[in-house]
């Protein structure tokens, strides 16, 4: 009978201790992957190939690179290259990058325009809504080329359920533009703005929709509270 009560006992012990050491796992790992993921993109930036253009600022590009990664895992990037948009700087400074990740080597530096309802010189408000003439935040997918009002255009969808998808709709798309230039800066004090699209100069438009179209990443960066809480492709 002793005997009995001590093998329960010790058996007992054991499956406590067991699950205790299971717990603590976790959080270890968890850390150590988001340890690995900021080593690496850290690494990446620190290697990119500028080719005499401006770096775009590592925080951006970090989160660019995350939700690369995981659209590219969800099979859903057929053209590895990366354009990133930062809606945090000024309108009057280039801020679209386009990034071949095969070479991890930057292609283009360019202005891009925002929408009009979206802010002056900076871009401060963002709108999945019809109507709303307002850049929208996240991650797309590049489409179809088409000739367009604006000429040669480039369709976009957004990934990002209530954040962006409802781009395709709105006809937020890749164009050319006479006000996306630096002549206009000089006469306006500001870059000019869009109806949503992110807006290229016309000099650039058609070598660029032809490197990103079919399936590649396009990423809008802004330090967005409310758009880091509602996306499910940055942590």
């Amino acid at each position: 009978m002793n005997y009995k009560l001590l093998s329960v006992l010790l058996f007992g012990l054991f499956s406590f201790t067991s699950s205790t050491k299971n717990t603590t796992k976790a959080p270890i790992f968890a850390e150590n992957t988001t340890a690995t993921f900021e080593s690496k993109a850290n690494s990446l930036y620190q290697s990119l190939q500028s080719n005499s253009f401006k770096l775009p600022q590592l925080e951006s590009f970090s989160n660019a690179l995350e939700g690369f990664y995981k659209l590219q895992q969800k099979g859903l990037i057929h053209n590895n290259i990366l354009t990133l948009i930062d809606f945090s700087l000024s309108s009057n400074v280039k801020r679209l990058w386009v990034i071949d990740m095969d070479s991890n080597s930057i292609l283009y530096h360019s202005l891009v325009a925002h929408g009009r309802n979206s802010g002056d010189e900076f871009a401060n408000k963002f709108s999945n809504k019809s109507e709303s003439f307002q850049s929208s935040l996240g991650f797309y997918l590049t489409g179809e080329v088409y000739q367009g009002k604006h000429g040669q255009s480039l369709r976009l969808d957004g990934v990002e359920r209530g954040i962006n998808d409802n781009a395709r709709d709105r006809a937020v798309v890749i164009h050319g533009a006479d006000y996306v230039s630096t002549s206009f800066i000089k006469q306006n004090k500001r870059l000019g703005r869009s109806l949503g699209c992110p807006a290229l100069p016309q000099e650039l438009t058609a070598e660029i929709i032809q490197i990103i179209k079919d399936q590649s990443c396009l990423f809008i960066y802004h330090p967005s509270g409310n758009y880091k809480v509602a996306s499910k492709l940055i942590s």
